[in-house]
């Protein structure tokens, strides 16, 4: 039996079971001129049809019977899910400690006033979490920031210190001064702020690199906000150059394209100065590779040639400017750096700070150190194959660069006040020390450059 059924928009014609009077109607309407043999068969095909409908919408009942109980469990459970994923959230946020919670609120705000700063979405939203400690620091680096700024003094802390080595006092006291600077954040529109084509070309690159932190993502937004009205092109460079200088080891997992590309413009050819190369060295000809030999050479011994260490500098003092050079290393024993003019290079005295010396070692294949006075131990996770060193003489900074993971590893700061020689230096008789061309470097990609909203 068939009968129309009205959807919105429709009409459908749908297949009820029929009915005894339908069976009946049917029955009736037969010719009675037929032999009873056929219309017995006829009635009984009739009958099985019949049967095969009735028991066919049966088993359909059955069906959405069992589904009932099925979906309103399933119903339950998605309620069940979400209320314990709310409650699991406020668990969490209520768990956090004030400098979390004070740094995910500063991050609210910052995304509200400044343009394409989603990224720090993922920090005021729950989704990246810092560690209390590494929020404290962050906290006071940016007072004292804020301090300088408004006291127009220089930075009082140019060396961070040590993660918990600071009073409830001072991170009180930190978080008061960046309090009441993100205070008269709060009356200034939304989206007010345009951080700069670079600045965003940058945070794109770090969130397709996030895995942790966004830390760096946050302190390029608030120097986009502080330097309003200047040079924007040059606020990554100036967010790398002050983490540098306070933070020593380690201060960028990953640099991005832009400040990675500055970096490299610095590029200079650098050969090694043969008249200074240690008589048991073997340099190539083209005065780019250098290991150490079975035999000592017989070579005029000039003043500025090392006896002692098996080292040699660079052609060409450098004092001015800004300079980068990248050398692949072996995996026993080097040392890369710079040597100072007035360093003295005979003999086996330390290579350290006190004798000229700014320089990186790794020893017996495990030990990094700076050769600082004591020396400066480095995690062994920074042990580097390809080596960037890049010197950068007006802002007295020395920094060494993991050139393939494109992080950093090591800065010296200090004033230069005379020239700087490239310094290299190897034990290893199988693997060559190579200075290496500076590759090509990475044009920075963004789908929305230049465009402003």
């Amino acid at each position: 039996m068939f009968r129309l059924s009205s959807c919105p928009g429709e009409t459908r014609i749908s297949k009820s079971p029929p009915t005894a009077p339908h069976v009946n109607k049917v029955k009736h309407k037969l010719p009675q001129t037929t032999p009873c043999p056929v219309r017995r068969t006829i009635t009984k095909k009739i009958n099985r049809r019949i049967l095969h409908q009735l028991q066919r919408a049966q088993r359909t009942r059955s069906r959405m019977e069992c589904l009932r109980f099925l979906v309103e469990p399933a119903k339950e459970l998605t309620i069940r899910l979400k209320d314990s994923r709310g409650k699991a959230e406020k668990v969490k946020k209520e768990s956090l400690v004030e400098s979390q919670l004070f740094i995910m609120e500063l991050a609210r705000e910052l995304s509200r006033l400044c343009q394409r700063a989603e990224v720090l979405g993922h920090i005021w939203n729950g989704e990246d979490v810092w560690p209390p400690q590494v929020c404290q620091a962050f906290i006071l680096d940016w007072a004292s920031q804020l301090e300088s700024q408004m006291t127009g003094c220089p930075d009082k802390h140019d060396q961070r210190e040590p993660q918990g080595h600071w009073s409830e006092e001072d991170v009180e006291r930190a978080q008061g001064t960046v309090t009441a600077w993100s205070r008269g954040l709060r009356s200034r529109p939304e989206l007010s702020v345009w951080p700069g084509e670079s600045v965003v070309v940058t945070l794109d690159d770090l969130e397709a690199q996030w895995k942790r932190r966004m830390e760096d993502g946050a302190g390029l937004v608030i120097w986009a906000v502080l330097t309003e009205g200047l040079d924007k092109e040059a606020v990554p460079r100036l967010w790398l150059t002050r983490k540098q200088r306070r933070q020593k080891i380690a201060a960028a997992q990953y640099i991005p394209h832009t400040v990675w590309n500055w970096i490299c413009e610095a590029s200079v050819e650098v050969t090694l100065d043969l008249d200074t190369a240690n008589p048991d060295l073997l340099i190539s000809p083209g005065e780019k590779r250098m290991r150490c030999g079975f035999e000592r050479k017989d070579v005029p011994n000039f003043h500025g040639r090392f006896d002692g260490w098996w080292c040699a500098v660079g052609v060409g003092g450098l004092r001015s400017g800004r300079h980068y050079w990248e050398v692949e290393v072996g995996e026993r024993d080097w040392r890369l750096g710079v040597a100072k003019e007035s360093a003295l290079r005979k003999g086996f005295k330390s290579l350290n700070t006190d004798t000229g010396y700014l320089t990186l070692r790794l020893e017996r294949g495990s030990e990094l150190k700076a050769l600082t006075v004591p020396f400066t131990p480095l995690p062994s996770a920074l042990i580097p194959r390809k080596v960037g060193v890049y010197l950068d003489c007006e802002e007295g900074q020395l920094s060494f660069y993991d050139a393939e993971k494109r992080s950093h590893i090591y800065t010296y700061n200090e004033a230069f006040g005379e020239a700087l020689y490239p310094l290299f230096g190897t034990v290893e008789i199988v693997r060559d020390l190579v200075i290496k061309p500076v590759g090509v470097r990475d044009r920075p990609c963004c789908s929305t450059l230049c465009l402003r909203a």
